[in-house]
């Protein structure tokens, strides 16, 4: 009988505890946000389409996407949001490019990945190729 309650306490524990634990979908939006708010402050400018928008146009831009997305499908993930929508145009599927000073423009996908890396790293608040 003990081994029966043994077992049944062992079970619950293990449903009850995933493996890894999926952030909230607050958590992710907060994530987000900051993320974009990273790219508004960075001085750097964003194509979409062949045309280069200012950082805070580029932000407006993509919470749009984000408010689409969240209308379909809760996103589960800073990484998601950039693949799904931070990283080319749903219309022509051209990728976006960052352009910061007068570094060569790089795939948004690339530059929005590593600016996570520091929204992440509170230590490293550097923003990639910001002037």
């Amino acid at each position: 009988m003990r081994f029966v309650f043994a077992a049944i306490a062992l079970l619950t524990i293990a449903l009850s505890s995933p493996l890894r634990a999926e952030p909230s979908a607050e958590a992710v939006r907060a994530e987000i946000h900051s993320l974009l708010d990273r790219l508004e402050s960075s001085g750097c400018q964003f194509n979409r389409n062949g045309t280069w928008h200012t950082a805070p146009e580029a932000k407006a831009h993509l919470l749009t996407k984000l408010d689409y997305l969240d209308k379909r499908a809760t996103v589960q993930s800073t990484e998601q949001f950039i693949d799904l929508a931070a990283s080319k145009s749903s219309l022509s599927g051209t990728p976006y490019q960052v352009r910061c000073g007068n570094t060569a423009p790089v795939e948004s996908k690339l530059w929005l990945t590593k600016e996570l890396q520091a929204v992440r790293s509170p230590g490293k608040t550097k923003l990639s190729g910001a002037r």
